[in-house]
């Protein structure tokens, strides 16, 4: 039986998008300083200064890129596309801009991602809880684009607060607490609209398994809560994202992350787990660990231009079946495509999915 295919979350912006893109592929450093969607490069109200200059055409023009994102995703193979996150100028930064509690004028500078880099960032103020939803519009836009069923992303509670300031908690559990309250009203008005695959991204489970073991899994149920039984609970899990495509020697989660939080995993509400396997191969043996949870397992690299072969994925999906069932293995990429150009992301989708579909 063929195996299913689904990406993870970003797909590279039509040019018809109205505001630029987090992600610079093969940009120049000039190109890339003076982008309005670069974390480190945020400046108060980039998000409503890129809509207002695009005008009074900008909802024409999201509609024009979504339905652009969503068929090179569909003709490529996928099963299960995203929104492309075509509407986020920064994936963190989208979801924040909704949360009572942060500010996005009093900014704080300091170190992210375990000091992967430098930033100025949005800063937790006050109590944090949601203004207003915004996700479940986004998923009504692009799901009128195709009849596969469109998964929307969302960062989890322990990557939001590891991605902004923090200058009123005391207590990182509640911090995260308050943080899964405010994106639980999001995931249920998901639910409540019709969308079946809800996926939050959580990388920093792998980065640190011990506070994922300590509060991490407790708050992630407090996201999930109270949804129905047949809506696909997706969680991903990378071990860490480069600064630009093809960069060497990136940041990355310890290689026994996995196997820290594996158990977790298993007994959890999760249905899917998205584990990235393509740039770092793991031990095999590990998905005999998941019994009833379904693994998207990342065959695609998405840090390398390099493209791989139909055989070489088809062989990796293969060796993967001999540790899981095939209704339990998912082929996605490792991460999402936002490095990539259009292009490239549809070559190495079509890659994926011809090896995934001739099992």
């Amino acid at each position: 039986m063929p195996l299913k295919t689904t990406t993870i979350g970003a797909f590279p912006k039509p040019k018809s998008t109205p505001v630029g893109d987090w992600f610079m592929a093969n940009k120049s450093k000039e190109e890339r300083k003076s982008s309005k969607g670069l974390l480190e490069n945020w400046t108060p109200g980039q998000y409503e200064d890129a809509l207002q200059e695009a005008g009074v055409g900008a909802e024409e023009r999201f509609l024009q890129a979504t339905e652009e994102l969503i068929n090179d995703q569909v003709s490529a193979g996928i099963d299960v596309p995203t929104d492309g996150e075509v509407r986020r100028e920064n994936y963190i930064h989208y979801q924040c801009r909704r949360l009572i509690g942060v500010s996005f004028q009093d900014v704080t500078h300091r170190s992210v991602r375990d000091g992967a880099f430098e930033a100025d960032l949005p800063t937790i103020l006050s109590p944090v809880r949601l203004s207003e939803t915004r996700l479940d519009t986004d998923w009504k836009v692009a799901q009128q684009f195709t009849k596969n069923p469109v998964k929307i992303t969302l960062p989890g509670p322990m990557t939001i607060a590891d991605s902004i300031a923090n200058n009123y908690y005391s207590d990182d559990k509640i911090m995260g607490a308050d943080l899964a309250a405010a994106l639980n009203k999001e995931v249920k008005a998901l639910a409540d609209a019709g969308c079946q695959y809800i996926q939050i991204d959580e990388p920093v489970f792998a980065r640190k398994p011990e506070e994922a073991l300590e509060y991490g899994f407790e708050n992630l149920e407090r996201t999930l809560h109270g949804i129905p039984k047949a809506i696909n609970r997706v969680v991903h899990m990378c071990c860490g994202y480069p600064s630009s495509l093809d960069a060497e020697d990136y940041k990355k989660a310890d290689r026994d992350a996995y196997l820290k939080i594996v158990d977790a995993v298993e007994n959890s509400s999760i249905d899917e787990v998205s584990i990235e396997d393509a740039h770092r191969n793991n031990d095999l043996i590990i998905l005999e660990k998941f019994s009833k949870t379904k693994v998207i397992l990342g065959v695609i690299d998405i840090a390398r231009s390099r493209m791989e072969s139909v055989e070489e994925v088809r062989a990796r999906l293969l060796e993967a079946l001999e540790h899981i069932d095939p209704e339990r293995l998912i082929a996605g990429p490792d991460c999402g495509l936002g490095f990539f150009t259009r292009e490239q992301a549809i070559k190495k989708m079509k890659i994926m999915s011809e090896a995934a579909h001739s099992i």
